[in-house]
């Protein structure tokens, strides 16, 4: 499935009024029995502190060390010489790889030591050591990995069984449900926020699978593959991306729903990897103006723009100019959702669609293929969310700018889709995987931004751009 993407989030202040009018309304609430408080706090507002203590124990800190290739090219190592002059940062006997940490969360989803967290959090990685909150420290293994929805499961040997937490329905959540977000922000340890779900299903240009919860718990870098909690305790999302035009939380922050996040979680713990359906079409959204000239009485559906020859589709006699209106029964409504819905289908699998050609409703069925494999290298990947926006890839020989989610950093500051990517903090970079080392490297040191030199049409300029990664 083919489409194009990538929808950012703008950020809006909110008056305080705003939020004094609406704790004062949720108050009323619980007061009116909205919601009761099982613990023993007799104000208005219920304690979360019995969630919080029941899933602690199943939240784990995540520390990560990726090695970085210490034997330069000339370049670089004259940059260094320009910083550090005779005394680089690294001794001698790390001349092969010099280690660079990177810290995340996740959470236990089995007794037996499976562990959920972000792919972002652990791609590339040398070695994974896991902390509990009672500073048990155990090394994990990396059991499979999913970059398309940014999601990976990892497994500890444990003497004992561990406590977990399991994956609840995200369908039933709402906006305004309280939520409670577990993780390590900073590297500081367990750490407990809370707050709301403010929306569902937004995109945000983190790819073909885009369909985020927007909390506004606070999290910051660190919580990137912690969870999500409602107040029964259950796993609703797992925390992801921020946005974050400063670098610091902002109250906006996205997470993996649990109910695509669980079915990808149980195909990587019994595979190690996520096998998609794929039907074989290119799809565009629908406004107002193709509603009308195509008869519509709605603006839905995924409107077909090309049909792969060799595909399922084809096969179905799907055509351009076709509208998906619904799968197996289930109305489109947004055209993003289509990818999502038939990914999760398996190969072979026959899907029932419901289509509008020439100003009437028709129905075919077809059977889906395999979509092709991850084309990139878990430790080539640079997370969309981890440069501000952008997605890099590998064309001809060169670094490119393979996505750019409108609204983000990356696209305020002109970068477009096709750029060529020519150096990261004035280190030449040739891979995506050396541009997400040095990044890495940098997140490691602490900065909050990077610096890169990008060529466009033979004329170059530089780019500072912040590393917003949760």
């Amino acid at each position: 499935m083919q489409t194009s993407l990538f929808v950012r989030r703008p950020v809006r202040r909110v008056a305080a009024a705003i939020v004094i009018g609406a704790a004062i309304a949720a108050g009323a609430a619980w007061q009116a029995g909205a919601l009761q408080n099982p613990g023993q706090n007799s104000g208005t507002l219920p304690s979360l502190a019995g969630t919080i203590e029941r899933v602690t124990p199943a939240v784990v800190n995540i520390r990560v060390e990726r090695s970085t290739k210490a034997d330069m090219p000339a370049e670089s190592r004259e940059f260094m010489r320009r910083f550090f002059g005779d005394r680089a940062p690294w001794p001698e006997k790390w001349r092969d790889w010099r280690p660079v940490a990177g810290v995340g969360s996740g959470f236990v989803i089995s007794p037996d030591g499976h562990i959920v967290t972000n792919h972002h959090v652990v791609a590339g990685a040398q070695e994974i050591a896991v902390t509990f909150h009672d500073k048990r420290r155990l090394t994990a293994q990396i059991i499979g990995a999913d970059p398309k929805t940014d999601l990976a499961v990892l497994k500890v040997e444990a003497e004992e069984p561990l406590a977990h937490v399991a994956f609840g329905d995200s369908e039933q959540v709402r906006v305004g449900d309280w939520v409670v977000a577990v993780g390590n922000p900073f590297g500081l340890g367990h750490s407990a926020t809370t707050g709301i779900v403010s929306a569902r299903g937004r995109q945000i240009g983190a790819g073909p699978y885009d369909d985020f919860l927007q909390i506004s718990a606070p999290i910051n870098r660190g919580n990137s593959g912690g969870p999500a909690f409602n107040l029964a305790g259950e796993v609703i999302g797992v925390n992801t991306a921020i946005f974050s035009p400063n670098g610091g939380n902002v109250g906006i922050g996205f997470a993996v729903p649990a109910a695509l996040a669980g079915d990808i979680v149980a195909e990587l713990k019994a595979n190690g990897t996520v096998e998609r359906g794929l039907l074989g079409v290119r799809i565009q959204q629908i406004g107002d103006d193709l509603a009308a000239g195509l008869g519509l009485e709605t603006v839905e559906g995924a409107l077909v723009s090309s049909v792969d020859p060799s595909g399922p589709a084809a096969t179905a006699g799907l055509k351009a100019g076709d509208v998906i209106l619904e799968l197996d029964g289930e109305r489109i409504g947004e055209m993003a959702r289509l990818p999502g819905m038939v990914a999760t289908r398996d190969p072979g699998q026959t899907v029932m669609l419901k289509l509008w050609r020439d100003g009437a409703e028709t129905s075919v069925e077809a059977v889906l293929a395999a979509a092709p494999a991850e084309r990139r290298a878990a430790s080539d990947a640079v997370p969309a969310h981890g440069l501000a926006g952008l997605d890099l890839g590998a064309a001809d020989g060169k670094v490119v700018v393979a996505d750019v989610a409108p609204g983000s950093p990356a696209a305020r500051k002109g970068v477009r889709k096709g750029d060529v990517l020519l150096s990261v903090n004035r280190r030449t970079v040739e891979t995506p995987g050396e541009a997400a080392e040095i990044v890495a490297g940098l997140r490691a040191a602490g900065r909050d931004a990077v610096v890169m030199l990008l060529r466009r049409e033979n004329q170059d300029r530089f780019v500072a751009l912040p590393l917003d990664t949760a």
